[in-house]
């Protein structure tokens, strides 16, 4: 029997991998091992105005929405530390990362944190079932794990 802990982290450290590389196509048939068919991914923010706007995507439209941005150039999301904490069949993890162009760029374009839900189905297998994430901009830094 897999490690819980272990099989979460496989999960997560995949997620990062599937998402970072060299300007180009991601391999997304990763994301069906990794994801739960009918999960979530939201990209939260702020407006110029100063109004909280989400953006809530299945799978195919997460696909569509970042596609364009990662044919641009390069995009590596490393993670900083994670807090994972586990009931039964469902598990979250607080991951903080940095994100840049290139792993060895001393300065990040930015930081964040990824909540992350995931739910550990029949076939005793993780996977994301939920995403949410938010940047650091002023006034709002990384918590303490």
């Amino acid at each position: 029997m897999v490690n819980d802990d272990s099989a979460i982290g496989d999960v997560i450290d995949g997620m990062y991998a599937m998402i970072s590389g060299p300007a180009g196509p991601r391999d997304w048939a990763r994301q069906a091992q990794l994801f739960h068919p009918d999960a979530r991914q939201m990209r939260t923010g702020v407006g110029e105005d100063g109004g909280a706007w989400i953006m809530i995507m299945g799978l195919e439209q997460y696909r569509r929405d970042t596609q364009p941005f990662f044919d641009t150039g390069p995009f590596f999301e490393v993670e900083l530390g994670r807090r994972v904490e586990v009931f039964g069949n469902m598990a979250h993890a607080w991951s903080h990362y940095e994100a840049k162009r290139d792993p060895t760029d001393l300065v990040p374009e930015r930081r964040g944190v990824n909540s992350i839900q995931l739910f550990k189905g029949e076939d005793s297998a993780w996977k994301i079932i939920s995403m949410i994430w938010d940047n650091e901009r002023p006034g709002l830094s990384l918590p303490t794990l």
